[in-house]
């Protein structure tokens, strides 16, 4: 369908990049702030967010977490405790020294240099150090365990190269921490965890994910072991949707996370962290937007259903808008994967094509147009985002009744959700590819002239230390990271592609965010 005019003027196909800062834009999620890595998250997106956060919330409070909030600023010396996390995070820490502020003498501010701090402090990266302080606190018992946090909070890491919602200065998250008893419960939190965000990516944001665990050099700085989703993008790469972490003891040590045990001794908590945050937005506009804009999942979607009436400021919009709230609730009535429908009724000035193609690149799941014909004929002109063009290259309408339409939405929005979800399943497994073996074979795979090559399964001996880097400086020079190795995975039936020794699992290769 050449004939069609897209509602982008750049395309998947031909720069990915551009087109997905101009979905972020045409789509009026977000927009560059005044602070180099810092965006603006308008409206529409943090919407988004807030559907997100909401379904998410609602599956860690089941699993028994209760939320808190711990301070933006951490003392240095914290950090300085755990050598490896530190060092994980030192490069991007932002740092405050001062406390106020004086004149220069020539119109501008310095700090004042008598306002220094006794001690810097780090303005939040992540919480383990501090949240391990509480819990040293909170802890004295093996009555007090499991103790399950989570808050939801932004943090700072000082980006060199940002891109909105996948990699930027400031950032918003949820950080679980937990602590336990012994290794075998604190693992078992881990995985079940992951399995959280595996479900709130595949059942709310319809995006389909690989989970399973990152290789020794892809670990959380001072984790045991590091567990990841992992989603293609359509442009093949990688994005680390979400990460969960078994941390030994080794923040337990570092903070004096200590309780009294069954037999009267003192021993060292075994504890948990794992995260989400707004790059989760970024994976739905490059897993489900297109060349019209973004199409948001119904299930994460602010408003699932725009009512547009088509006025004219003439006689009779009135009668036109009545009969357009009389629709609207009636569609709000009705409920659609497992809550009330969310619809609104945009009473907005403005032509309605100009209105209707502001929500198709903002990517609302239906849209329903209503004119004064339609009003007469008491049927409605209905468009589903996810399927917005008919063979003729125009955008593909059905005329439903008034009473159709409202009584179809509810399972037209959960066959969106599944549609948008099987669409990108099918794309990500038709873009695995198995079978390299070898170095040499990978190279050539990946220096094509396939423009969008995907991912590579390989055979993984699961080398550690010297081996491990070698490894990665070879992957390197290809622009290629090890992702994960898949929970449930086939077995390793061959030799290592990258030691040639006998592989014990199977792991996934390919470029990432």
């Amino acid at each position: 369908m050449s004939n069609i005019r897209h509602a982008l003027s750049a395309r998947r196909a031909d720069d990915f990049a551009q087109w997905y800062q101009e979905v972020i834009s045409a789509a009026d999620l977000a927009e560059e702030s005044g602070v180099r890595g810092c965006m603006v998250i308008k409206p529409w997106g943090y919407g988004i967010w807030e559907r997100i956060q909401r379904l998410l919330d609602d599956r860690i409070k089941a699993t028994g977490h209760d939320n808190c909030y711990f301070p933006i600023f951490i003392p240095l010396s914290n950090f300085e405790r755990e050598a490896s996390h530190v060092e994980g995070f030192a490069k991007e820490m932002a740092v405050v020294t001062h406390h106020r502020l004086i004149s220069d003498g020539k119109g501008g501010l310095i700090p004042d240099p008598e306002a220094k701090l006794e001690e810097p402090l780090v303005v939040r990266p992540t919480s383990e150090t501090i949240i391990g302080d509480a819990m040293a606190r909170w802890v004295q018992s093996w009555r007090d365990l499991p103790l399950l946090t989570n808050q939801w909070a932004n943090v700072v890491r000082w980006e060199m190269r940002t891109r909105m919602f996948l990699r930027t200065s400031e950032f918003l998250w949820q950080e679980g921490h937990t602590a336990h008893e012994d290794a075998a419960s604190a693992k078992e939190h881990t995985l079940r965890m992951l399995e959280v965000y595996r479900a709130c990516a595949e059942d709310d944001l319809a995006l389909p994910v690989i989970a399973g665990e990152k290789p020794e050099n892809e670990r959380f700085p001072g984790a045991a072991e590091t567990w990841s989703i992992e989603a293609m993008m359509q442009d093949g790469k990688a994005l680390q949707a979400g990460t969960s972490h078994y941390l030994g003891t080794n923040f337990a040590k570092a903070s004096g996370i200590q309780y009294q045990d069954r037999e009267g001794s003192q021993q060292f908590c075994h504890t948990t962290s794992w995260g989400v945050s707004t790059r989760l937005i970024g994976g739905v506009i490059m897993v489900h937007g297109d060349d019209d804009g973004l199409r948001v999942p119904p299930a994460i979607a602010p408003h699932q259903v725009i009512i547009l009436p088509m006025l004219r400021d003439k006689e009779g919009d009135e009668e036109l808008l009545a009969y357009c709230e009389k629709l609207r609730a009636a569609i709000a009535a009705t409920s659609s994967l497992g809550e009330k429908t969310r619809v609104l009724l945009d009473k907005k000035p403005g032509k309605a094509a100009a209105k209707r193609w502001d929500w198709v690149r903002k990517g609302a799941p239906v849209i329903l147009e209503i004119g004064g014909r339609d009003m007469e004929g008491g049927t409605v002109s209905l468009l589903r985002r996810d399927r917005l063009w008919a063979e003729n290259g125009k955008p593909d309408f059905s005329t439903p009744t008034v009473e159709d339409a409202a009584s179809s939405l509810p399972a037209m929005l959960e066959d969106i959700q599944k549609s948008l979800f099987d669409e990108a399943a099918t794309r990500r497994d038709d873009n695995i590819t198995r079978g390299i073996a070898d170095m040499d074979a990978l190279a050539d795979f990946y220096s094509s002239d396939k423009r969008y090559p995907g991912w590579v399964e390989v055979q993984w001996s699961k080398p550690t230390g010297a081996a491990l880097d070698a490894v990665v400086e070879k992957l390197k020079a290809l622009k290629l990271t090890v992702r994960n190795v898949p929970v449930g995975g086939a077995v390793a039936d061959g030799t290592c592609i990258f030691t040639g020794e006998p592989a014990v699992e199977r792991i996934y290769v390919a470029r990432a965010y």
